[in-house]
């Protein structure tokens, strides 16, 4: 998808992050995403989501301030969750019905 697309990353997003993102968009380029949706991927829940905004666009709702092409990435992540060992839980073994004298190996292979 080229620079000049109204929402950066867009066939990336979810619907709940589309949902937010096109707040801010013109009739003219809610129009051209759903010219490009129906094109493309025509969701049915995204084509109704774009449809509906456009519909209270034109029935004079205001576009919020801002521009979705300076947005970040929709994977800011890069693909990799941020998981390490650090974040794992301790590897040791639940004691059963709560009471530490029933389990005498707790811990223990």
């Amino acid at each position: 998808m080229n620079d000049d697309f109204p929402i950066r990353d867009y066939d990336h997003l979810t619907t709940g992050d589309l949902q937010h993102r096109i707040r801010s968009l013109s009739a003219d380029e809610l129009r051209r995403v759903l010219e490009h949706e129906r094109a493309h991927g025509d969701r049915t829940p995204v084509v109704e989501l774009l449809t509906a905004r456009l519909s209270q666009v034109e029935d004079g709702a205001e576009p919020a301030g801002g521009d979705q092409r300076n947005t970040p990435p929709a994977d800011s992540a890069g693909g990799k969750p941020e998981v390490s060992p650090a974040h794992s839980p301790d590897p040791n073994t639940p004691l059963r019905h709560g009471v530490a004298g029933q389990t005498p190996s707790r811990g223990r292979p």
